[in-house]
């Protein structure tokens, strides 16, 4: 597989989560900037920030712990040369769950939906890393 078809799930899942980061810092700035939240009520991560600012927020921190396995799956398949098609396939669906994961997550919040998108994403994941951890010990 090309660097670029290998790549290319990464650089969304990159993108979606600066997006979510751009977002909140966006939404919280206006809420201090609005007077709704005064800095020092906020200065050591207390949760008073808004109803809306903490659900981009917790999408944002939700791109941060799983994701991180997809980061180093692809370095890894990339640089031991066992990135194929299925690879690229399994990633885009990992990706895509995380899209909708964060669509979820960032409308209607339905937890069941969330978790549906969150547990079909871990399943993906950890399928990825068996296939990939057969085909180095196998090897």
């Amino acid at each position: 597989m090309s660097i670029q078809a290998v790549l290319l799930p990464l650089f969304v899942q990159v993108l979606l989560t600066l997006a979510l980061l751009f977002w909140a810092g966006h939404l919280r700035v206006s809420a201090i900037r609005h007077g709704d939240v005064h800095p020092r009520d906020v200065a050591l991560r207390e949760p008073k920030w808004g109803r809306r600012e903490t659900q981009v927020a917790n999408a944002y921190h939700n791109q941060l712990e799983l994701p991180i396995l997809f980061y180093v799956l692809t370095i890894l398949a990339w640089t031991t040369r066992r990135a194929d098609l299925l690879f690229v396939v399994l990633a885009w669906a990992f990706v895509g769950l995380r899209l909708l994961h964060a669509y979820v997550h960032v409308t209607s919040n339905h937890l069941s939906r969330r978790f549906f998108a969150f547990a079909a994403g871990v399943i993906v994941l950890a399928i990825m890393w068996a296939i990939f951890a057969v085909r180095i010990l196998v090897s």
